[in-house]
């Protein structure tokens, strides 16, 4: 449950971010069909950490959103 709480905080968005914006940015520099591939996986926490919500919460029983999960912390 501590991966979770730390997804739900200001930090964790901010991770989520970041690797997105990472995993983007090196998918675009390669540029074959891996790094196609590596922007579209890096477009996942992106979105997930804009729009907070934890793609993990829900297999350790905690909620999908991270507002709802923060009150939990």
């Amino acid at each position: 449950m501590g991966f979770t709480k730390l997804m739900a905080t200001p930090l964790g968005r901010l991770v989520r971010i970041v690797a997105g914006i990472v995993l983007i940015g090196i998918g675009i520099y390669a540029g074959t069909t891996w790094g196609v591939v590596l922007g579209v996986v890096g477009a996942v926490p992106l979105l997930a950490g804009i729009f907070n919500v934890c793609l993990f919460a829900p297999l350790f029983g905690a909620p999908f959103s991270g507002a709802r999960l923060r009150p939990q912390v």
